[in-house]
């Protein structure tokens, strides 16, 4: 039985990675933000050496959909530049071998080769609406690779994975903060109940993006958590994985399925003036693939259970005015 530490628990990522390790026989520690600010290097390092956990997942993240990124790079910078120190310096110093950081697409340079491999890290600019986000993530990887070849003697295995664009139970539905797909849900829904015969969206719709289940992610993670160290670095640059569905989808057909699933028949259009982003970003997975993990859950399935969520938990709370 292993001692294992979900940093992020309630969060949509952590929180799947955590019911599904609540079905193993090891021991879950957790912490909301009450117990423990993860900006708080101090009682972080009291936290963890107090604890011992044997692994650390490290879901704990300030995140965002592309404006949020765009208005709030500082914060999103400092807030994820911090939280992956504090958590893998605390581990080395308090003698913690294992842990598995989570980082996102957006590490990747702007103009990178599609499908994107992982060897394209620092081989050009990032996307401008995303970069600070995308600087402190890029530091977590570098921190993982880095404290994994100076403490060689102490014999660290910190692993980073890189997933592509998520959606699911458990994501935030805000039309301003949240992703492009529980934004485009927020939005449609609301259309349709106001019975709206239009509704815009974001940019010009041609922007081509990948999109994984976040259920499908927690898997992949325990997953790759725990293969054998030399299955996980079985060439030198195994340095981190690609974590996705090998599939992309320009934002204009996402919507056209998305309100299919909702039943609105409306008119959707795109205002050319706002933010496109990256104009395609889908990842190579060959390398998780030859570890023996595929996504399961199509887009649309995933889409139709998101959906069937976002009218549990916040419909009432997001149109009660």
């Amino acid at each position: 039985m292993k001692t294992i530490f979900i940093a992020g628990h309630k969060g949509m990522v952590g929180s799947h990675i955590h019911a599904l390790l609540k079905k193993t026989k090891n021991k879950l520690i957790t912490a909301d933000k009450k117990k423990l600010n993860l900006l708080d290097q101090s009682k972080v390092f009291k936290f963890l050496k107090k604890q011992k956990p044997d692994q650390i997942y490290i879901c704990a993240a300030k995140v965002g959909g592309i404006h949020a990124n765009n208005i709030y790079s500082a914060k999103f910078l400092y807030e994820n530049l911090i939280i992956a120190s504090n958590l893998i310096h605390g581990a080395m110093i308090n003698n913690i071998k294992k842990i598995l950081y989570l980082g996102s697409s957006c590490i990747y340079p702007k103009k990178s080769k599609t499908p994107i491999k992982e060897e394209a890290l620092l081989s050009g600019y990032l996307e401008n609406t995303n970069e600070g986000y995308a600087i402190a993530k890029i530091c977590g990887i570098a921190l993982c690779k880095h404290y994994n070849k100076q403490y060689k003697n102490k014999k660290v295995d910190y692993r980073a994975v890189m997933p592509c664009n998520l959606y699911g139970e458990g994501d935030n539905f805000d039309p301003n903060l949240g992703h492009v797909i529980p934004s485009i849900i927020y939005k449609l829904h609301k259309a349709k109940i106001q019975k709206k015969n239009k509704v815009y969206l974001w940019g010009d719709g041609k922007p081509k993006r990948e999109f994984l289940h976040v259920e499908d992610l927690a898997k992949a993670c325990v997953h790759l958590m725990n293969i054998k160290k030399s299955e996980f670095y079985k060439k030198k640059s195994y340095e981190h994985y690609n974590i996705g569905s090998g599939k992309e989808i320009t934002i204009k057909n996402l919507s056209n399925i998305i309100a299919k699933v909702i039943d609105y028949k409306g008119k959707i259009l795109f205002d050319k003036k706002k933010l496109n982003g990256t104009m395609r970003k889908v990842m190579d997975i060959s390398k998780i693939k030859s570890t023996g993990w595929n996504s399961m859950i199509s887009l649309n399935e995933g889409i139709q259970r998101t959906y069937s969520y976002f009218l549990i938990h916040h419909e009432k709370k997001l149109y009660k005015s």
